[in-house]
């Protein structure tokens, strides 16, 4: 008998995922309807109770435990994208197979990282602002030369998940020296990768430029607030790949007000996206993207064969090559 999915997507959202050859391949595989309900409708509920297979995205309902009531078929969820912690009931992780495709995503993301990085080294936003105002700028720059450099810097980074490592070997070839906070990351990485580990007080107090590429735990968030922003030195760069709910907002907007700090911010907490009334969308030293570190098509194409590959290993009796664990939550989003 063929295996019952439902994809749980909007129209425009599941093509950017699916390209025409993948929902060819979906058909061959599957006998498949979506739905592109945001939270759990009465249609939704009935497509649910029939599944065997469910595939998410980031617009997808949340699931509690009672999911094993609604769909009483279901087997394998596989979800588009990383983040599983808050989607997903822990138990259901033990009663069914769920598999993500956080790595298609991780390179992207460094990727954002690494130009994020390197326009904040140089300061290229305040040269931008300036040449819109005059040609000043040019003078200043002929007769007394610029300070800003990337090569062969110190760069601090909390967080050496997959973003993390990626980043850091995207940026190989700049000769970086990185100062990295992360309580669980193994301490062997440094064998591989040009980086030392720091407790978290001192690296700030060192950060001059500083990456987040940490997961959103319960012990993350907020990490960044009033108090440990304070440490950081006058003139600090915080750019942000990972999770908006690493920093305190508020607190990060009066810094950057101040002109104490800058930032780049590629993802906002607790509202995404931000009021176009924002003062830290309007304050000069302050860059924002629209949540864009791992949104490319062609990422999201890769992320939709992953799921793909893992969807049809299960039903064929095969190796999963993507399952979460329960015991995989504490270092997840």
């Amino acid at each position: 008998m063929p295996v019952n999915l439902l994809v749980s997507a909007g129209r425009s959202l599941f093509e950017s995922f699916f390209s025409s050859s993948l929902q060819s391949c979906l058909t061959r595989t599957c006998k498949w309807q979506r739905d592109s309900a945001r939270t759990l409708t009465a249609p939704f509920r009935r497509k649910l109770a029939s599944a065997d297979a469910l595939i998410t995205t980031w617009d997808s309902p949340r699931f509690g435990d009672n999911l094993i009531e609604m769909a009483p078929k279901l087997r394998f969820i596989g979800h588009c994208g990383g983040e599983v912690k808050s989607r997903f009931a822990a138990l259901l992780l033990d009663k069914l197979t769920i598999t993500n495709a956080a790595e298609p995503m991780a390179r992207a993301t460094a990727e954002l990282g690494a130009a994020l990085l390197a326009c904040c080294a140089r300061d290229i936003d305040r040269y931008r602002a300036a040449m819109r105002r005059s040609n000043r700028i040019f003078s200043e720059v002929h007769e007394h030369g610029t300070d800003e450099f990337l090569y062969g810097r110190e760069v601090a980074m909390i967080g050496f998940g997959r973003v993390g490592r990626a980043l850091v070997d995207l940026m190989r070839g700049f000769d970086l020296r990185w100062i990295v906070y992360d309580p669980f990351a193994p301490r062997s990485l440094a064998e591989s990768y040009p980086i030392t580990y720091w407790e978290l007080e001192p690296l700030l107090r060192k950060a001059d430029l500083l990456v987040l590429a940490a997961a959103l735990t319960d012990q993350t968030r907020g990490l960044l607030n009033r108090k440990t922003l304070a440490l950081l030195p006058k003139g600090a760069t915080v750019i942000n790949i990972a999770r908006g709910g690493l920093i305190d907002l508020q607190a990060l907007t009066a810094e950057v007000r101040r002109k104490r700090l800058r930032c780049a911010l590629d993802v906002t907490d607790p509202v995404e996206p931000l009021s176009v009334d924002h003062p830290i969308r309007k304050l000069r030293g302050a860059i924002l993207t629209p949540h864009i570190g791992g949104g490319g098509r062609d990422v999201r194409q890769r992320i939709a064969e992953a799921v793909m590959n893992d969807l049809k290993s299960f039903f064929a009796g095969n190796h999963v090559q993507n399952r979460v664990s329960r015991a995989m939550l504490e270092r997840m989003t």
